[in-house]
């Protein structure tokens, strides 16, 4: 049997398949940010004007908005090498405020790729090209047969109840 294709003419992902809701780059989420990234081998990359609506402090863009876009860029430059992958580490630095309305560059790039586990960066820059954040972070790729997600380190059932919360 022959592999179907996509319009693009890249193989249909099987563990990730692309959402148009996304919440940074689906065209068909209303409340979303709707980038549009560009990719290719090298790297992602979008332009960007973040609103007031991304806002924490009045002007500045919420730091968990700066680091789900550099997630995003990492993962459209590793989607632009056709492999299928989630994030299991991101590490973000701050180097100066992102404020609404002032227009940025977003940048994503692979650092490089160890069997399944693939390193990449990400830097968000001003119209001067100083940069004003950057990510590092570590995807695992899916295995061919099965999806793995990251274990997490919250207890599955809760040992306390409200109730003896609240006694002294």
């Amino acid at each position: 049997m022959e592999d179907q294709k996509t319009e693009s003419g890249r193989a249909p992902r099987k563990h990730a398949p692309l959402n148009p809701r996304c919440m940074v780059c689906g065209a068909e989420n209303p409340h979303g940010l709707r980038i549009r990234f560009s990719s290719d081998k090298e790297g992602a990359s979008a332009e960007w004007s973040p609103q007031r609506d991304c806002e924490s402090f009045t002007g500045v863009i919420h730091g968990g908005i700066v680091a789900t876009v550099m997630d995003e860029a990492m993962s459209k430059a590793i989607i632009a090498r056709d492999w299928e992958a989630m994030t299991v580490d991101l590490h973000t630095r701050f180097h100066h405020r992102l404020k609404a309305g002032h227009r940025v560059h977003i940048c994503g790039w692979v650092v490089e790729r160890r069997k399944r586990k693939i390193l990449a960066e990400a830097s968000i820059r001003n119209s001067n090209g100083r940069e004003e954040a950057h990510a590092w972070g570590t995807f695992l790729l899916f295995q061919a047969d099965k999806v793995e997600l990251p274990q997490s380190n919250c207890p599955t059932t809760s040992t306390s109840t409200p109730s003896a919360l609240s006694k002294p």
